[in-house]
């Protein structure tokens, strides 16, 4: 088994070098440190992580609590959670809260237990629990995606623009009743994608009406019994706006079953893009949210608190886009025409 002491011989250095170069405690010569890491490699040196987390107090891996992995949006997420640390050499540990406060509690206790260096967390709608539990530790934390106030270091997407966007675009259509899928009550997300909703009908001169918000908690089922509840009522709108893409689903299948072809009988735009939203027919209107962006965000800012950390808090906040298809009712773009084909043997 190749040990330490044969890495410094092979490289020419002390023990202690190689130490410092696989621990990064004093900083070592450029070409010192290219000839311990090529001493390394040759001899197929693997360092006891174990061991340098105890001379360290690092471990070197970060604590990932996300709920609904299986959701799109939280997988590309975690792609960006996962590519920034393992740039930065970190490892990643995952765990799944499941939006429950109690079980969210325990599972950060978990991996506070396991001695990660920081952690990152898409917050329940009632987290209070867990919040106080990091800070009276003092453990390094990013909050993702949703908000849990100031005073912490947070990640998310715009949520107010967007929607406000998506309600004036179909306006401009010509929809006066517009609803909304709303999320589950006390997420940020949900707060700021309504006050997106009342903001856009308000800007374009629409009365805001109860009846038209409806709450789909961030679930398939719960936008399915919504939207049957939207369109129940005396005057149903003629748009409907879901607020993630577990509702738009949940939606598509309300409609389906009251037999309601989207455009032709109501219009449907949706908060979350995802990667086969344009094979539906019609190909769905949608806000793309930076998911990787924001994942790679939080590992950044979980660093710059490891390396900085009374640095003041920050929230961080990454534009979306709005990706125009034909599920509002607009027409299919025309496909570009090819150009024309060239003579392969031209007339000198």
């Amino acid at each position: 088994m190749t040990t330490m002491t044969d890495v410094a011989r092979r490289a020419g250095v002390s023990v202690a070098t190689v130490s410092h170069v696989l621990n990064e405690t004093r900083p070592v010569r450029p070409d010192t440190r290219a000839a311990v890491l090529g001493a390394i490699d040759e001899l197929g040196y693997t360092h006891n992580t174990l061991a340098r987390s105890l001379v360290t107090s690092r471990t070197r891996s970060i604590g990932l609590a996300v709920s609904a992995i299986s959701n799109p949006y939280f997988t590309e997420i975690l792609q960006g959670v996962e590519a920034g640390a393992l740039e930065a050499g970190y490892s990643l540990l995952l765990t799944d809260p499941h939006d429950d406060p109690q079980h969210e509690r325990k599972v950060v206790q978990l991996l506070h237990e396991r001695r990660v260096d920081g952690m990152i967390v898409a917050p329940s709608a009632e987290p209070s629990a867990m919040v106080e539990y990091l800070a009276r530790r003092e453990v390094p934390t990013v909050f993702l995606d949703r908000l849990v106030g100031d005073g912490h270091d947070q990640v998310c997407a715009e949520n107010t623009g967007p929607v406000r966007q998506l309600v004036g675009h179909l306006a401009d259509l010509g929809h006066t009743r517009i609803g909304l899928v709303a999320g589950l009550p006390g997420l940020s997300t949900t707060t700021e994608r309504v006050q997106g909703y009342r903001e856009g009908l308000r800007a374009c001169g629409l009365a805001f009406a109860p009846e038209l918000l409806a709450g789909g908690h961030s679930a398939a089922q719960g936008a399915q019994d919504a939207t049957r509840r939207l369109l129940a009522v005396p005057q149903p709108p003629t748009a409907v706006i879901t607020a993630n893409n577990a509702m738009t689903i949940g939606a598509l299948r309300a409609l389906r079953e009251l037999g309601l072809e989207v455009p032709r009988d109501i219009a449907l735009a949706c908060f979350d893009d995802f990667s086969w939203a344009d094979l539906f027919t019609p190909r769905l209107t949608a806000i793309a949210q930076p998911s990787k962006d924001i994942g790679a965000a939080a590992v950044r800012l979980l660093l710059e608190r490891l390396t900085e950390p009374d640095r003041p808090p920050r929230t961080v906040r990454l534009p979306c886009t709005l990706v125009h298809r034909t599920s509002c009712g607009c027409a299919e773009p025309a496909p570009a025409t090819p150009p024309a084909a060239q003579e392969r043997n031209p007339t000198p």
